[in-house]
Formats: structure tokens, sequence, C-alpha cells
């Protein structure tokens, strides 16, 4: 059985909100973040699948398959790994390698395929679902030194999560420190 792998860029207080531009990998401020991309790079070695749900998908489908001078290496390993859409009214996900599915049975139904990790990321309105259903397997959280106060969390009120094992904590450069749990 695949694992499902939530991975989330997170404020101490726990929002994964990015719009209001709180997190940089890359070249987006003086901070180091070359560790941490190393870091998501390995990550992504781990895994042959990504899930998205739909806004995230067009968000990402929008952006990667355009870019002809990246180079975090990111744009190979998406064009490289199988990526899923959950989506009630997508029909055709038009990016290379990519799947619709409807509903989370098919995404079950998927951890059940011989493969790696299958690793979802944004998409918090289909992460609080798969949380609900009891799918995530594993939390990766690269929790940023912000604190906003408010916006979309990664855990809702009363959210009903089994018991977490931690399994690594490793801070970098930046002030960036990744906490991976388990679920027990």
């Amino acid at each position: 059985m695949r694992d499902l792998v939530v991975t989330q860029n997170i404020t101490l207080d726990g929002v994964v909100d990015a719009s209001a531009g709180w997190f940089v990998v890359g070249d987006g401020d003086d901070a180091d973040y070359s560790d941490v991309l190393a870091e998501l790079l390995e990550h992504t070695e781990r895994c042959d699948a990504v899930l998205y749900g739909r806004v995230t998908f067009e968000q990402m489908r929008g952006y990667w398959p355009v870019q002809t001078d990246d180079r975090t290496g990111i744009t190979a390993e998406l064009n490289r790994m199988k990526k899923y859409a959950v989506s009630r009214t997508m029909d055709d996900p038009a990016w290379e390698n990519s799947q619709v599915l409807r509903n989370l049975d098919e995404v079950a139904a998927l951890k059940q395929l011989p493969g790696r990790d299958i690793v979802t990321t944004g998409s918090i309105q289909l992460v609080h679902e798969l949380i609900a259903a009891g799918l995530v397997d594993e939390y990766r959280l690269f929790v940023y030194p912000v604190v906003l106060g408010s916006g979309a969390r990664l855990f809702e009120e009363g959210s009903k999560v089994p018991p977490l094992r931690q399994v690594e904590a490793k801070a970098f450069r930046s002030g960036v420190v990744l906490l991976r749990y388990r679920i027990d």
C-alpha cells in the first residue's frame, strides 16, 4: 500500500493560506532557502504521484508547464510524475501525465496500487476531506517563522486526527523547520 503524504508550508500559528506571500523557496528574499529546496527535491524522489484539488491543480497547471528557465528542478520532477486532480467538474486535465479522480473512493483505490508515496500540497479543502476520511498516512510540515493570526489552517476546529508520532525534526538556515509526523 502506498502512503498518502500531506506536505504543507505552514506558519507557527498553523496557517497554510499562502496568499499573503509569507513563504518563499528560491530567490525571494535575503534568506538562504537552498537547503529547504534540496530537502523538497529529496522528498520528491520518494514519490511518484502528486494529488491536488481542482483549484490548486489549475494553478499548478498554469504555472509549471510553461517554465523554461526553472533552476529548481521542480518542473522536470512534475513532468516526470503522475498528477491527479480530484474534481467533480473537470473533464480534461490538459496537463501531460495527469488524470482526474472524481471522489475520495478513487483516492483510496489509488493508495492500494503499487508505487511510491502520493503527495498532496496546497489543496486545503481536499486535505481537510482526506483528513476527515482517514486517508492521510504522514504529515510533512515546513514551518516558517511567521505568525499571521488568521487564515486557512491545516487542522480545522473539530478535526479528528489519530495520534501522531514524530519521525523527524530538521532546522534549516532560513529558520524554517521541517516536522514530520506519521499516523500511529
